[in-house]
C-alpha cells in the first residue's frame, strides 16, 4: 500500500516507519527542510528506543523515503495520514494550525482519489471541519469527482515503549463512515492486530475516544496522587494502599503510582483540551478540571517538601535534581516536573545541578541558563546538599548509596517517585522524604550546619 504522511514528529515517524515495516511504501512529509535532510542521513530528530534503527532499515530496504515536496509524497497514495502537533491555545483549546495547514497543502494538490486519515489529537467535529475545507479546495480546482473522504485514527503510542505500542498495538480506533474507507483500514491493520481488537465508529466518537483514554489514565495517577498527600497526614503507606487498590481485577495496578506528578506531550494537553470541549457545550468537567488541578499542585509538591525541610532562604545550597525527562527512555522534557521543581529552587536561591541519561539537550533548551548539567551521578552528587529525584530512569534503582553518600556535602535525599525503600535509606544514615510513605521533612536546622550535624552523627536518626 502507498502511504504518505505529513508530518515526521513523534507519532509521524514512529508510524511511518512501522507501516513501512509491515511491507508499505512510505513517504514521510516535512516543511521542516533541515528535519528532512537530516532524515535522510539517518540522524533522527527525537529519542526513542529502537526507532534509530528501524528507520535506517527501512530506508536501506527502500520502503520509507522522506520529502519537503508534498505532491511527491502524494503520488499515488491510497493513504494520506495527518500526523502534526496539536499544542494547546491559551484557553487549553487544541491549536489546529498545523493541521489546517497540512490540509490546505494536500487540498492544493491532489489530484486523485485518496483517504485522509487524521492521526492528530484533535476536538470533536475536526473531521467534518477538514472535509468541508478539502471539498472547498477540490471545488476551486474543479475536481468535486474526486472522493476524499477524511478518516480518524487517533494513535495511542507510549513514549519509551512506541515502536512495540505501533507494532503490536492493544487496539486501534477507527472513525470511518463508507464502507469502502472501513475496508482500506482493515486491510492497513490487519498485520498489526486480530479483527476483533479494531475497533471501527463514527469519526465523532474516535475523536473523543482518545480524549477520555488519557483524560482516565490521567484520572489513576492525580487519584493516587491525592490519596498519597492524604496517607501523609494520617501516617499511612500509600504503597500498601496501591497493593490493597490493585489486588482488584476490577482496578489493577497500572498508572497508580504516587510520584510528583505527570507531565509529557499528551496528558496535560488533552486533558485540558477535554476540559474546553466540554465547556463549549455548556457542560461543567468537573471530573476532568479536577483531575487537571491536582496534578498542578502535585507538580510543585517536590519544592515544597524541599522548602520545608531547609526554609525558603536557599542561598549557599546546591541542590542535585536527578532525572529531568517526564518519564524514563525518553528526552521529552515538555510539562516535566523537574522544571517547576527547578524554577522554584532557583528562586528560592539555590545552586542546581542536575543529570538525566538522556534529556540533557532538551533540557538545557528549556531550563533556566544558571542550571549546571553533570556528565554522570558522582559528578552531580558531588558536595550535594541534597539529592531531588524527578524521574525514575532504570539506572537509577540500583546506585550505590553508601559510596555515593561519601561525595556529598549532606545525606539528604528527597524521592519524588517512591524508588527507594525508607528504611534502608535511613539506615545508611540518610535524611530521606518521599511522596505518601509517611516521610515527609521538618525544619530541623539551618541548613548551612547541615555538614557539620551530619559528619558528627553519621549513625544516627537525623
Amino acid at each position: 500500500m502507498r502511504i504518505c504522511f505529513v508530518g515526521t514528529g513523534y507519532v509521524g515517524l514512529v508510524t511511518g516507519t512501522c507501516f513501512a515495516e509491515k511491507g508499505n511504501d512510505v513517504c514521510c512529509v516535512d516543511i521542516d527542510k533541515k528535519r528532512i535532510e537530516e532524515l535522510k542521513r539517518g540522524i533522527i530528530p527525537i529519542y526513542e528506543p529502537g526507532l534509530e534503527d528501524l528507520v535506517k532499515k527501512n530506508m536501506n530496504e527502500g520502503r520509507l523515503t522522506f520529502s519537503t515536496d508534498i505532491k511527491e509524497g502524494l503520488e499515488n497514495a491510497q493513504l494520506c495520514f495527518i500526523a502534526v502537533g496539536t499544542p494547546p491555545s491559551s484557553d487549553g483549546s487544541a491549536d489546529l494550525a498545523q493541521v489546517l495547514n497540512a490540509l490546505d497543502s494536500i487540498g492544493s494538490c491532489i489530484d486523485h482519489s485518496c483517504f485522509i486519515v487524521v492521526k492528530s489529537t484533535v476536538p470533536v467535529g475536526t473531521g467534518t471541519l477538514l472535509w468541508k475545507r478539502i471539498r472547498a479546495h477540490m471545488h476551486e480546482r474543479g475536481l468535486e469527482k474526486i472522493n476524499l473522504e477524511v478518516l480518524s485514527n487517533p494513535e495511542f503510542l507510549k513514549e519509551g515503549m512506541a515502536i512495540e505500542d505501533c507494532l503490536h498495538p492493544d487496539r486501534v480506533v477507527v472513525g470511518a463512515v463508507s464502507e469502502e474507507a472501513r475496508s482500506i483500514m482493515r486491510e492497513l491493520y490487519a498485520p498489526f492486530v486480530p479483527e476483533d481488537r479494531l475497533f471501527l465508529m463514527d469519526p465523532s466518537s474516535a475523536e473523543i475516544t482518545k480524549y477520555a483514554a488519557n483524560a482516565m489514565l490521567a484520572s489513576r495517577i492525580s487519584f493516587m496522587n491525592e490519596i498519597a498527600q492524604l496517607c501523609d497526614k494520617i501516617g499511612a503507606d500509600v504503597l500498601s494502599v496501591k497493593e490493597g487498590i490493585a489486588s482488584d481485577r476490577r482496578i489493577g495496578s497500572f498508572f497508580l503510582n504516587a510520584g510528583c506528578g505527570y507531565g509529557g506531550s499528551c496528558f496535560p494537553k488533552d486533558v485540558q483540551a477535554l476540559c474546553h470541549i466540554g465547556e463549549g457545550q455548556g457542560l461543567d468537567m468537573t471530573m476532568a478540571s479536577a483531575i487537571d488541578k491536582v496534578n498542578r499542585k502535585q507538580k510543585e509538591l517536590l519544592q515544597l517538601m524541599v522548602r520545608e525541610r531547609f526554609g525558603s532562604d536557599m542561598e549557599g545550597l546546591t541542590i542535585a535534581v536527578m532525572g529531568l525527562a517526564f518519564k524514563p527512555h525518553t528526552d521529552d522534557m515538555r510539562e516535566a516536573p523537574s522544571i517547576s521543581l527547578i524554577r522554584g529552587l532557583i528562586d528560592c536561591g539555590a545552586s542546581v545541578r542536575a543529570y538525566d541519561p538522556i534529556a540533557m539537550e532538551q533540557a538545557n533548551i528549556m531550563l533556566p541558563k544558571d542550571v549546571t548539567f553533570a556528565d554522570g551521578i558522582e559528578k552531580l552528587l558531588e558536595g550535594a546538599d541534597a539529592a531531588v529525584l524527578v524521574t525514575e530512569w532504570p539506572e537509577f534503582r540500583s546506585l550505590d548509596w553508601d559510596s555515593l553518600a561519601k561525595l556529598m556535602k549532606c545525606r539528604i535525599v528527597f524521592d519524588g517517585r517512591n524508588l527507594y525503600d525508607p528504611p534502608e535509606m535511613k539506615g545508611k544514615g540518610f535524611e530521606y522524604y518521599c511522596i505518601g510513605r509517611n516521610c515527609r521533612p521538618q525544619m530541623q536546622f539551618d541548613p548551612r550546619e547541615c555538614a557539620k550535624k551530619i559528619n558528627n552523627d553519621m549513625k544516627g536518626e537525623i
